[in-house]
Order: C-alpha cells, then structure tokens, then sequence
C-alpha cells in the first residue's frame, strides 16, 4: 500500500512538472510572438515615417516579419531556458524574455530620436513636425538595431522560476539620469512593463501593462 501510495505521489509530482514546464514554453512563445509583431509594427510605421509615404503595405510587412522574429526569439528563449520561466536582464531594462529588450529599446530609441531631432529643428527654426516624424522613424531603427545587441550580447539569463525582476543598475531608471552622488540619484522618462498576478477560484492568470514613470528617484544603502 505504502509503495502504491508512494508511485502514485511520484506520477502526479512528475505530470504537474511536465504541465507547468508546457505552459512555460507556451507563454514564451506566445510572449515573444505578440513582442516581435508589435516590434514589426513599429518598425513598419517607422519605414512609412522616414519614406513620407502612406502605403500600408509598410505596416504589414512589418508585421508579418516582426511576428516571425518573435517566434526566432521564443525558440531562443526556450532552448536556453530549457522550458523554464526566464529572466532577461538587459543593459537598461528586465523582462521575462528577449524579445521585450528589444521592443522596449525600440521605444527609447524613438523617444530619444524625437527629442534629439526636434531640438535640433528648434535650433534651425524648421517645422517641429519634421522633427518628431523623422527623428521618432531613425530612433526607432537606431533602437531596435541596439536591442538586437542588447539581448544578444549584453543581456544577462537566469532560468530560476522565481525569480524576480530586479534592476541592473544601480542607477535610476530612465532616459534622462542626474547622479547625486554614489548612492542617489533620479531618473526622468522611464517606460517599463508591470506585470500583475489575478488569481480567483477556478483560474488564475496575468495582465502585462505599459507604464511611463516621469520621474524615479533610487537611494543605494
């Protein structure tokens, strides 16, 4: 009795690691699939941007290549992780998976381009339009490019289930950054992921949504 007990306790054990080791590789997939299309995307939009063009078919290439990166990235997830829930930690953002570096440099990139372009066309006396358009499609690009390094090369990856995102830096978040000294400082403009966890009765899932934090302020003890 003790030995069928036992063999019983084994099987179930051994079938909830095989479950939750499945549903990891499907959330890695399908998380760097929805990352890699909204990437395309951007980076279609931005293609359309830099041509001053009003073709659509822009957005849809990139959308289709952009969702075919995501699932290359979600494979490389899941063989380095092993099917394991991950933790990218990458030069200015973490995420639980390489595509998110990229499309949240690609969002820096563009918000960087834009500033950069637009205070030049201040200087010149030219149309700020110009300026958002065209410095938001190259920062867009400059960006995505930087990511692709980024979660390449720089990024740092764990595979502990558990573990929780902590930032590499020691640093403020942000565009903009002012030290004060070794051990504060503030960071200005700083766009980032939060993920929550819903459980109820029956099921339990998660809702990932987009922050901006104006202004963060980060004391080291």
């Amino acid at each position: 009795m003790k030995h069928s007990l036992f063999a019983l306790l084994t099987f179930l054990l051994l079938s909830l690691s095989s479950l939750t080791s499945n549903a990891q590789t499907i959330e890695l997939l399908a998380g760097n699939t929805l990352n890699g299309a909204m990437n395309g995307t951007i980076l279609g939009g931005a293609t359309m941007a830099l041509t001053n063009s009003d073709d659509f078919y822009n957005l849809q290439v990139g959308l289709g290549l952009g969702t075919l990166f995501g699932i290359g990235m979600g494979g490389y997830d899941i063989v380095h992780g092993k099917g394991n829930e991950i933790l990218v930690s990458g030069l200015f953002n973490d995420g639980n998976n390489s595509s998110i570096i990229v499309l949240l440099d690609t969002f820096y990139g563009a918000a960087a381009g834009s500033i950069v372009i637009t205070s030049i066309m201040l200087v010149a006396n030219e149309p700020l339009i110009d300026g958002l358009q065209y410095g938001a499609a190259i920062g867009a690009w400059v960006g995505f490019g930087f990511g692709l390094f980024d979660t390449t090369f720089l990024a740092d990856r764990s595979t502990n289930p558990l573990a929780s995102v902590q930032t590499k830096s020691d640093h403020a978040s942000g565009l903009i950054g002012i030290t004060l000294n070794e051990n504060s400082s503030f960071g200005f403009v700083n766009p980032r992921l939060t993920q929550t966890l819903e459980l109820t009765r029956n099921s339990y899932g998660r809702s990932i949504n987009t922050t901006l934090d104006l202004v963060n302020f980060r004391v080291n003890f």
